[in-house]
């Protein structure tokens, strides 16, 4: 009875360990933005530098993914975590202390880094250290909402810290949480360490390939969808990832095992990963730009009008689990989908006279749950079943879905709310009307590509409800 206490309370924390980690490192990806003005004027920073201070974390994160998830496969996860987290406590703790723009940009780059070490590692945790159907699910339900509440607590946070104390602090509130992370990844068994090598000539070819694409968006988001840089990178990602898989095909040890692709339960979850994603993150992205531009919130209570949220998200990743005892995969995560397509197409409807309680609230809410149920249940499919070798890579390829996916959100709805405003505009309307009708656009795509994305998840998740199964 005590050996299973102790067996308990090592889950228990090992559970706190990975859901704080993750808090963290999705939080890195929206507490920033608020503070991006005070931060400007203090170090000077030109227009043009200013948004790779959130781009540098984004790029270096998405783009290192792949390569984090493997080398925690082969050298360890516990040390590759915790390599990561002490990585980007140091990189937050630089960049608080950051005296130009030369060396803010750089401490946000090592974030990235940190966190592509990081991120990929805990949720393979997940997958090997909770041995019952039970844990696991709990386990994923809590990942699930830390992926969606960090977007909140970020914006919330960032704003509190930046009006009350000052814009370092959005760093350095990094540093006590980062190490009471660390110190609890001390209780972590340390598991198995698989053999083999990570051939550089792949790890070169992989890596250069999603910086590109994740460029690639990044561009795409700052200049708009007809940005020609932004096409050449895309081809040239493309072009790269093409030649990688080609080398990992007769590679003796890949970087990417494409014996993962072999199950269509799992590409399926990453691609419906990346359209779930997409939606919902845009999503976050317009509502901010109406609250601030068309409502005249601030950015502290404009971070509060987003609870609804991140409630929503603890009550759908909570759902999840208990769905996935009575209905199969691809219904589930379907079903989240068109939840989530639902609210974001009641957000649609937004105008100059509607009303937070009664339109934006509810729809907020709608869409948490469905993208909380979503991402459970494709972290669900994504994971379980994978060969313990395999585990980082497989979460890698989950984040980077996720991560891209978010990308994408930002850089697809705010270019269709910028040509939609463009166009509105030259007929004569008001600053408020073209900024809606924009807006409004830009939501209803991004209800259509959660469609999509549970029309996809109902073509290739599994048919089969997974009750009463242990693993």
């Amino acid at each position: 009875m005590t050996a299973q206490k102790q067996q308990t309370g090592d889950h228990v924390i090992a559970l706190l360990v990975i859901a704080t980690a993750q808090l963290m490192l999705v939080l890195d990806d929206s507490i920033v933005n608020i503070a991006l003005p005070d931060i400007q004027d203090e170090l000077g920073i030109t227009p043009v530098h200013l948004p790779w201070v959130v781009n540098a974390y984004i790029l270096a994160f998405g783009a290192l993914l792949l390569l984090g998830g493997r080398i925690g496969d082969l050298w360890g996860r516990k040390r590759t975590l915790q390599v990561g987290l002490v990585l980007f406590v140091a990189a937050s703790l630089a960049g608080g202390f950051a005296q130009d723009t030369m060396m803010l940009i750089v401490a946000r780059a090592v974030q990235g880094v940190g966190a592509a070490l990081t991120a990929p590692n805990a949720l393979a945790r997940i997958a090997t250290t909770f041995d019952t159907r039970k844990m696991r699910d709990t386990a994923l339900s809590l990942y699930g909402a830390m992926s969606g509440l960090g977007i909140v607590i970020g914006l919330l946070l960032g704003g509190v810290l930046t009006e009350l104390l000052d814009w370092r602090w959005v760093f350095f509130i990094n540093v006590p949480i980062g190490l009471l992370v660390v110190a609890g990844t001390r209780t972590l068994i340390a598991g198995e360490r698989h053999t083999g090598r990570l051939g550089g000539f792949g790890a070169a070819l992989g890596t250069g390939g999603m910086v590109a694409l994740v460029y690639a968006v990044t561009r795409f988001g700052e200049e708009g969808l007809s940005d020609p840089l932004a096409h050449g990178l895309l081809a040239a990602g493309a072009l790269l990832m093409v030649i990688f898989v080609f080398t990992q095909r007769g590679s003796s040890q890949p970087l990417l095992p494409l014996s993962l692709f072999a199950d269509r339960n799992r590409w399926g979850a990453y691609l419906a990963m990346l359209g779930l994603a997409i939606g919902p993150m845009g999503t976050f992205y317009i509502i901010t730009l109406y609250m601030q531009h068309v409502l005249g919130q601030g950015p502290l209570l404009t971070g509060l009008s987003w609870l609804p949220f991140a409630l929503g998200i603890v009550v759908g990743a909570g759902l999840g689990p208990k769905l996935l005892t009575r209905i199969a995969p691809r219904q589930v995560a379907a079903l989240g989908a068109l939840l989530s397509a639902a609210g974001v197409f009641w957000l649609s409807r937004i105008t100059l006279e509607t009303q937070y309680w009664t339109a934006i609230a509810p729809g907020m809410l709608i869409v948490a749950i469905g993208f909380g149920t979503g991402v459970m249940t494709l972290t669900h499919a994504a994971v379980y079943g994978v060969d313990a070798d395999k585990a980082g890579i497989a979460s890698a390829l989950l984040n980077s879905s996720q991560q891209i996916g978010v990308a994408l959100g930002l850089a697809i709805l705010a270019s269709i709310a910028a040509r939609v405003g463009t166009g509105v505009e030259a007929g004569g309307a008001s600053t408020d009307e073209v900024l809606i009708a924009g807006y409004q656009n830009a939501l209803m795509a991004g209800s259509g590509v959660l469609v999509a994305a549970a029309v996809l998840a109902l073509l290739t998740l599994s048919r089969r409800s997974p009750t009463g199964q242990n693993s």
